[in-house]
């Protein structure tokens, strides 16, 4: 890596208490034990990083609080870092809402722009609010390595960003828990490494 360089690892919460849900900003349960596991697995032993940034919501910041205190890391939570809203739907289990509101979760499937949840943020929102915290962070630490501990909507959000693509296409990327992206930012702009990940490199 050489000076010029500013790289970025994105990791996303483990599994909550709950199991899988639907949660945005309005449902946030901390990290099952599983999670809790899944996450350790993921960044291993080494903490090659200057600076951990983290969600503000619990599933995030408690695992960003715990590795930046184990490995004497400064830790920085910011708020625009949060899950984008999902509104009436938060807390649901997709079977169920496939089950009770066809219409409405298959039109979701179909175009997650035009047909958000009831009471959702919006996706141009959503781009528009994790576009400039990360350009913000991203000139906060410049040739620093960064961890982000985030969300499946915000690593989707910020790859969308940078690769210029429009919010409709973003939920073809899998973002499994404890999934790893890495953004090398150099000369030339931003290069993702790799997706969804299961360990740092």
């Amino acid at each position: 890596m050489t000076k010029l360089e500013t790289v970025v690892d994105l990791i996303r919460h483990g599994e909550p208490e709950g199991g899988v849900l639907i949660r945005g900003q309005g449902v946030d349960h901390p990290l099952s034990a599983l999670g809790w596991r899944q996450m350790w697995e993921a960044v291993g032993a080494a903490a090659p990083w200057d600076q951990v940034l983290s969600s503000p919501l619990a599933r995030c910041r408690e695992f960003a609080a715990e590795l930046a205190t184990h490995h004497r890391l400064p830790l920085a939570v910011d708020p625009e870092l949060r899950e984008i809203a999902m509104g009436a739907w938060e807390g649901c289990r997709r079977p169920d809402l496939a089950r009770e509101q066809p219409a409405a979760y298959e039109a979701f499937l179909r175009d997650p722009v035009t047909h958000r949840p009831p009471g959702g943020e919006r996706l141009e929102a959503l781009q528009a609010r994790i576009g400039h915290a990360y350009q913000r962070q991203i000139a906060a630490y410049p040739g620093r390595r960064l961890l982000i501990v985030c969300h499946s909507g915000v690593s989707r959000a910020i790859i969308g960003h940078l690769l210029g693509a429009e919010p409709l296409h973003w939920y073809r990327i899998r973002i499994d828990y404890a999934g790893v992206t890495r953004i090398r930012h150099g000369r030339f702009g931003a290069a993702i490494e790799h997706v969804n990940a299961r360990r740092v490199r």
